[in-house]
């Protein structure tokens, strides 16, 4: 066993107690298993372990843990890496979130052991040059992965949830010269601050409009996409609405200025409705907030 593996394994066991049952762990064992991911609301995190900042306001997204956000029914993970010494830690911009990825991961490989029903989307970004590395960021992806192949699915194309329960499916955004690692959403076709689409082995349609001038208008380009997810109903295209933004104030962005606004709005849009939206990406995500989202479908 290797030390990345022995290292996974041991933090895996601490925290194995905390995934326990919870009324929204096992909400994905009630959808058949021909069902594309690309056709389920699934509820998501934006910047996943932002639990943490120096300055109120400029990098705090969450404050559930992860184990707090999988027993709450989060499907849906964005997670900001910075390769350091040949592993991963977590940051979101320049702030170290004083987690690491191995930390992170046993606590998934955990929850799914605990619940084989369920499957998780991690979107995996390079958030800040390398520190005293000998391995690219792609090959310290590979690793993590290659000590624990059976919870990960690397492949391009969009699955059905039943070839991937109890997986973790890559959405990959970082360039990479191994193939196949994963989803490609890399950083030359993910176009920042922007509604974008991808075509590729998997069709990603997505909104992130993130720099926000006026949370009326980041607003309608949610509810919008959410309007071409539902209107489209096509289990060949992964739909992302991130909901977060920030406005600037003071010379400093401030996160809680947009998500105060836009989350009392998706939960009045939440509380009727049902069908089809894709991934609801949320700051601040709640267990209620989310069982709403999952509800629709």
């Amino acid at each position: 066993m290797t030390t990345l593996s022995i290292s996974i394994w041991a933090t895996s066991l601490l925290v194995a107690c905390s995934s326990g049952a919870s009324g929204d762990s096992d909400w994905m064992t009630s959808l058949a298993d021909p069902t594309s991911l690309a056709a389920i609301t699934l509820p998501g995190t934006h910047d996943s372990a932002a639990i943490h900042e120096p300055i109120p306001g400029i990098a705090q997204t969450q404050t559930l843990t992860f184990e707090e956000q999988l027993a709450a029914g989060v499907r849906y993970f964005d997670v900001r890496c910075r390769n350091y010494q040949d592993t991963f830690t977590l940051y979101h911009g320049s702030v170290d979130e004083d987690q690491t990825f191995a930390a992170t991961v046993a606590v998934m490989y955990s929850f799914l052991a605990a619940h084989p029903s369920e499957t998780l989307i991690v979107s995996i970004k390079e958030e800040l040059v390398g520190y005293e590395i000998t391995l690219p960021f792609d090959q310290v992806m590979a690793n993590y992965i290659a000590a624990m192949p059976d919870r990960w699915s690397t492949a391009e194309t969009l699955p059905v949830l039943g070839d991937v329960r109890g997986k973790i499916v890559l959405l990959r955004r970082f360039d990479t010269t191994l193939a196949p690692l994963g989803i490609s959403a890399a950083p030359g076709v993910w176009t920042d601050d922007a509604t974008f689409t991808i075509t590729g082995p998997a069709n990603l349609r997505v909104e992130d409009d993130y720099v926000v001038t006026d949370d009326a208008e980041k607003w309608k380009q949610i509810t919008s996409l959410f309007g071409e997810a539902r209107a489209a109903n096509d289990p060949s295209t992964l739909y992302l609405a991130y909901t977060s933004g920030y406005q600037m104030s003071s010379g400093l962005p401030d996160i809680s200025s947009v998500s105060d606004t836009i989350n009392p709005m998706l939960d009045t849009y939440f509380a009727t409705a049902t069908g089809f939206y894709g991934v609801v990406v949320m700051d601040f995500a709640t267990a209620t907030r989310v069982h709403a989202v999952l509800a629709a479908n």
